[in-house]
């Protein structure tokens, strides 16, 4: 990553950084055992910062330009070295680059859900999901504060640290906003420009700014959306009776279009047919009666009998069948039967049910 050019075999002549890993943001000069020579050239590109750490102490911190390393342009490293002007000796010294430009895409998330409370809901349990950008404006207390003697700091090793700042002041906001849950979607940009308002001083003592923070989304636990989408399906299907109406609509028109509901689905739709025209025709609106009418009473439960003649038992034989077989002679008055409920055989003419069918035939005539 770096390019090394000696001077005479000896001392390093030139230094400079380029990286193509994009997510790289401290680089540590290597030096390889050479000393840093007296009036080497520093190269310090855009987006880059050059920090010289001298003896363990923070020396110098170059922004972007190319460098003679003389006392003249050096004055921190010069008193720490005791160096007077025109002092030419090599010297040891940790340089590292800063990568002063945006790591984008970074991502943030909710682990648990937070606790909110809904003016109409009431208590809601809610999880948020988004990106962010960090990047470093003092690379001196970055330094100091987080990267130490790091060869190679990354990105990934302080956005762990970062999200969390994230999710504790997106858990303070969202909780004191008093924004309903249903209108939050329509205000995550600014809910974004709270959350980093409030981070901006922590990260600030990182040497750190985060220049964007966006909140894609802010969501319900899946129980909450289900009973959310019955209520808004309650609340597009309005007037229940228009609903009804439509539907039956819709159901006529397809048992209509279906030919192989044959007869069953012509029946339907004229069924459905009949059951809006009488619901049309008690009004505009299809409103219903004020009272309905009673129910009539369930029909009598017909009785239907057997016969035993000869050891022999026919039937059932309902009472409309047994009237014509009195008139047919077939059956008399000591003709035995039995039905459902009956305590054991009895002759027709004893059972007061079918005693009436042999009123309506004159007796036998008298004997000659």
């Amino acid at each position: 990553m770096g390019i090394f050019d000696f001077l005479s075999g000896e001392f390093i002549d030139v230094i400079h950084w380029t990286d193509d890993t994009r997510d790289t943001m401290v680089w540590r000069f290597e030096r390889h055992g050479h000393e840093i020579k007296y009036g080497a050239k520093l190269t310090v590109r855009e987006g880059q910062a050059a920090v010289f750490i001298h003896e363990g102490q923070l020396a110098d911190v170059f922004t972007p330009g190319l460098y003679m390393l003389e006392t003249n342009n050096m004055p921190i490293m010069t008193t720490l070295q005791h160096w007077d002007h025109g002092f030419k000796s090599p010297f040891k010294s940790e340089i590292y680059f800063v990568n002063t430009t945006r790591f984008n895409d970074l991502k943030w998330g909710t682990k648990n859900p937070i606790i909110a409370r809904d003016p109409e809901f009431g208590p809601v349990r809610l999880r948020a999901f988004g990106t962010y950008s960090i990047r470093v404006t003092d690379p001196g207390k970055f330094m100091g504060e987080i990267v130490g003697t790091d060869g190679e700091f990354t990105a990934d090793e302080i956005s762990f640290q970062i999200r969390n700042i994230i999710v504790q002041e997106f858990s303070r906001v969202v909780a004191g906003a008093g924004i309903p849950v249903l209108d939050m979607a329509a205000n995550t940009g600014e809910f974004g420009k709270a959350v980093a308002r409030a981070i901006s001083e922590t990260i600030a003592a990182y040497g750190l700014t985060i220049p964007e923070l966006y909140i894609e989304n802010i969501s319900l636990p899946p129980e909450v959306e289900a009973a959310l989408d019955k209520r808004t399906s309650m609340g597009l299907v309005g007037d229940l009776g228009k609903f009804t109406q439509y539907s039956a609509a819709e159901a006529l028109s397809k048992a209509a279009s279906n030919p192989a509901g044959g007869g069953m689905a012509a029946g339907l739709g004229a069924g459905m047919g009949m059951a809006m025209g009488a619901q049309m025709a008690q009004g505009p609106w299809g409103a219903a009666p004020a009272q309905a009418p009673a129910a009539p009473p369930p029909p009598p439960v017909e009785h239907v009998w057997h016969i035993a003649e000869n050891g022999q038992t026919t039937g059932p034989f309902s009472r409309a069948s047994l009237g014509r077989m009195v008139t047919d002679g077939k059956l008399t008055r000591d003709t035995h039967v039995w039905t459902a409920g009956q305590d054991g055989w009895k002759r027709a003419g004893e059972v007061a049910e079918l005693a009436q069918l042999f009123t309506v035939m004159p007796p036998p005539p008298p004997p000659m």
